[in-house]
């Protein structure tokens, strides 16, 4: 799947970059299918090392999907191609998002759940990168749109983060500013572990 957003250039003109998306892999559950969890790989990995661990888990009743980022090229890696769900400028807390990555990612992550059936809860998980995605789409939940103005569809209920970090945090009181979004944000449970 491809997906292009908005991206400024010098001059002020909007260019569409075009994302491709690797490849998905399921791993269906062995009991009744009650959930659904999209789980994201970290930078520079894929959706089959993880669907492998994931099937060894004891949780029979969870659908787990696990897509591939795009491959793309990464400013801290010196433009270095790696799948990465978005773009990482560099390590620092001040370093700028990549909104137009993030919102192609969590709008990847929202059309995988959207063929699920209606009665089935869904989450999203992932680690380190795949971690921050997650977050970042459980943004996008509370407030019911990407950052383009888009509305977010999915319905989540529960989001899993492994050694990552929330992307946007700075100026996330004006996105979840609304009391609609800040009820929305109290009702979705949120792991987020670091370590061990």
């Amino acid at each position: 799947m491809s997906f292009a957003g908005p991206s400024l250039v010098s001059g002020g003109k909007t260019v569409r970059r075009a994302i491709e998306f690797g490849r998905t892999y399921v791993v269906k559950p062995k009991g009744k299918h009650l959930a659904t969890v999209v789980w994201l790989h970290g930078l520079g990995d894929n959706g089959s090392s993880w669907s492998q661990l994931l099937e060894t888990l004891p949780l029979p009743n969870i659908k787990w999907i696990c897509p591939t980022a795009p491959t793309q090229p990464i400013t801290v890696f010196g433009g270095f191609p790696s799948t990465a769900w978005f773009d990482v400028g560099d390590l620092s807390e001040d370093a700028p998002d990549d909104i137009e990555g993030l919102d192609a990612a969590a709008a990847h992550v929202a059309n995988l759940l959207s063929t699920e059936p209606i009665d089935i809860r869904l989450g999203i998980g992932g680690f380190s990168m795949g971690a921050a995605t997650a977050m970042y789409s459980a943004t996008c939940f509370a407030a019911r749109k990407y950052s383009d103005g888009s509305a977010y569809p999915a319905n989540l209920s529960a989001i899993v983060g492994l050694s990552g970090w929330l992307p946007c945090s700075k100026t996330l009181s004006k996105k979840i500013g609304v009391d609609e979004a800040v009820r929305r944000a109290a009702s979705l449970p949120i792991l987020l572990c670091h370590g061990k």
